[in-house]
């Protein structure tokens, strides 16, 4: 995925749904992608060197990190860096209740769903973070509650000058935030008064991630430090990630029941 932003082509990270400004693809995709777009062509980069993230994270005397999303690699872990993960204790116990997960047949009816689901929310002032896998995706939800007349903010790699902002009202009385994984890391969105009494911060994914962990990343945007907080899938059966690693034959049954 990219971003045409000021006449130049920005690839996006599909992990992080941020741009990565200083990079570009090889071979001539850059250029080809460039003159798609009409944008001025740049020049083509020459490797001098390069060297992996495992290899230069590995040349550190003392190596270590923290993360909530940790068990799903432990296995990796171990065998790029030989480290183990150790569990350590929650500051607060964890307060973040799951509300599983519903799949829809087609597009139409999981857009009509989610519109249904945040309206809700917002009904009785808990605030949503709706979260999609791509810009693109995050656009077209954004177009789907504006008509349904639901006020809302849209979160994503071209909205990125106002993050700040965006993630600060995000926990307030009745605010829909629409957002790719930009919101998925290293986010800490405080509740706005009243908010805990209403349950907190309700977590959407819209999208499946490749990675789980990814998944798990958004869930945990809501629950912080002991509030109260609560997540659920909403899920297409033609998303492209579900059509990967769902066979065709059960996609079938899914969509006849």
């Amino acid at each position: 995925h990219y971003l045409v932003r000021n006449g130049a082509v920005s690839i996006i990270d599909a992990s992080t749904g941020r741009t990565m400004p200083d990079r570009s693809w090889e071979l001539g995709l850059q250029q080809m992608i460039e003159v798609k777009e009409g944008c001025a062509l740049t020049g083509g980069r020459e490797t001098l060197a390069r060297i992996t993230y495992q290899r230069f994270f590995s040349r550190y005397h003392r190596l270590g990190a923290a993360t909530g999303t940790a068990r799903e690699v432990a296995a990796e872990l171990w065998r790029v860096y030989g480290l183990r993960v150790v569990r350590v204790p929650r500051n607060e116990p964890s307060r973040n209740a799951a509300r599983g997960t519903t799949i829809y047949p087609g597009a139409e009816q999981h857009c009509d769903a989610l519109v249904a689901r945040a309206s809700a929310l917002q009904r009785r002032q808990q605030p949503v973070l709706l979260a999609t896998r791509t810009v693109a995706a995050s656009e077209r939800v954004s177009g789907a509650l504006t008509p349904a007349r639901l006020q809302h903010q849209v979160l994503n790699a071209r909205k990125e000058p106002v993050e700040g902002e965006s993630v600060g009202q995000a926990g307030q009385a009745g605010r829909i935030t629409i957002a790719t994984n930009m919101a998925g890391r290293g986010t800490d969105i405080k509740l706005g008064g009243g908010v805990a009494s209403l349950g907190g911060l309700h977590v959407i994914v819209a999208e499946c991630n490749e990675a789980a962990r990814l998944d798990r990343q958004m869930f945990g945007r809501a629950g912080r430090q002991g509030d109260p907080g609560s997540y659920e899938r909403v899920l297409a059966l033609d998303d492209d990630v579900m059509c990967a690693h769902t066979p065709a034959w059960l996609r079938a049954w899914l969509a006849d029941i």
